[in-house]
């Protein structure tokens, strides 16, 4: 009977971790073989884990004549908590060193649920705040259009947190998001300020598109997780298209109050604006690390790496590469770099991948392709280009991150054993399973 108790305490145990490390957006490789990791160090061997983008199951069947123990776990809800996230992954390597048992772990990780963060919200209100206006400097904003594209993320912030406790649906957050980017520089345009307003619109969308999951999507995909990929994948195209609806929307309320939004011309790259970009783009990730509870040690590196990786795609685009293969450059650096990064200050790699790579987000590509759309026939073919460039970049992006982590983690002899789709880079959790005897 004791047997039984610690079985079902430990299966809740490893469920529990695997539900928080999904819904902060690690992979589902990730949470699989943290999942048997804690499983078979605690005694649980040849246990049988199933992830899915919603629920988490669980089975063990010690002898054929022995009844199968089988728990679920559902994901309820899906936060970019990074705070959390590093916490239970220093719990995840406790237990698999022996410096903590079971219960402990358990009375650990309770703790790290139900505790709250010593950050205020209005704090990481702010630090949205920050983001948009750090991108708006990379995009050469000027003072104003900084100024714009604050005040536009700070508003669309409080907005989408007073939906989310409605309950209602991310695709509608972020048609209210785009709404209201978009109507903030509709407000502006009316007032005597010189205002680009086509630049303000296209920081908020880089914003909205921060939280949204092509990473993990592609992550899973290459791990042999379709069905989770597809899942994740189809989440990351309905917040995307909810972002385009909410901007088309303004634009046209913009379009019948008779206010010449314009878009934004890419321009000609020179290597005296890399500067500035750099600079723009290092504040825009930090703010980024910043809003999303990352630990205080982690926002300069990820800064630093940020403003490198931004200036070797924009130096590499000065040269003549296409847009998607400089950012596909920029995005194996940050992959090279982040696991050594991540191992120095001690947070998970995903942490400094995906902050590092927000300034890199397609939105300037987007809003072009929304607005030569809403020109006309004449620009349909040219907005249609402008939206799958946005698509190429994204790929790009997250193809990028994973094979730089590919050639940083190299597989060793321990982890050519494990399963094909477990033999991918780790981006939380251990490199590889542990292969301990359970006491």
């Amino acid at each position: 009977m004791q047997d039984g108790r610690e079985l079902n305490l430990t299966l809740d145990f490893c469920l529990r971790v695997g539900e928080l490390l999904l819904s902060s957006g690690a992979g589902a490789a990730d949470v699989t073989a943290t999942m048997r990791s804690l499983a078979w160090h605690l005694g649980v061997r040849h246990a049988d884990i199933d992830v899915t983008f919603t629920s988490l199951s669980m089975s063990y069947q010690p002898n054929p004549e022995d009844p199968l123990v089988l728990q679920v776990r559902t994901v309820k809800q899906r936060d970019i908590d990074y705070e959390d996230l590093t916490l239970v992954d220093h719990l995840v390597r406790d237990v698999l060193h022996d410096e903590a048992d079971l219960h402990e772990a358990r009375a650990r990780l309770a703790q790290i649920v139900s505790s709250g963060h010593t950050l205020p919200r209005w704090a990481v209100t702010l630090g949205w705040g920050m983001m948009a206006g750090g991108f708006a400097v990379q995009l050469g904003g000027s003072a104003t259009v900084v100024a714009g594209a604050f005040l536009a993320a700070v508003c669309i912030d409080r907005l989408q947190l007073v939906m989310a406790r409605r309950r209602l649906p991310i695709f509608y957050r972020q048609v209210a998001g785009g709404a209201v980017a978009t109507l903030i520089a509709v407000a502006a345009a009316l007032t005597p300020l010189d205002v680009d307003t086509s630049q303000v619109v296209t920081a908020n969308i880089v914003m909205l598109l921060a939280g949204v999951g092509f990473m993990g999507g592609l992550q899973d995909a290459l791990s042999g997780f379709y069905l989770t990929a597809g899942a994740r994948l189809t989440e990351a195209l309905l917040a995307t298209a909810g972002i385009i609806a909410g901007v088309t929307g303004g634009l046209t309320v913009a379009d019948v109050a008779g206010v010449e939004i314009g878009r934004v011309e890419p321009g000609a790259v020179s290597l005296e604006s890399i500067p500035v970009a750099v600079a723009g783009g290092a504040v825009c990730a930090a703010a980024f690390a910043f809003a999303s509870y990352a630990p205080r040690r982690i926002i300069a590196p990820i800064a630093l790496v940020a403003g490198v990786a931004l200036a070797v795609a924009e130096t590499l685009t000065v040269q003549g590469f296409d847009r998607a293969w400089s950012v596909a450059m920029a995005a194996l650096f940050v992959g090279l770099v982040s696991y050594t990064v991540a191992g120095r200050m001690r947070v998970p790699p995903l942490v400094v991948v995906v902050s590092a790579v927000v300034p890199m987000l397609p939105g300037l590509s987007i809003y072009r392709g929304l607005t030569l759309i809403g020109e006309g026939k004449r620009h349909t073919a040219e907005g249609l280009l402008a939206m799958a460039t946005a698509a190429s970049v994204a790929i790009a992006l997250a193809a990028g991150v994973i094979l730089g982590e590919y050639i940083a983690q190299p597989l060793k002899r321990e982890a050519r054993r494990l399963p094909q789709r477990l033999a991918g880079p780790r981006l939380v959790g251990p490199l590889r399973e542990s292969r301990r005897r359970g006491r």
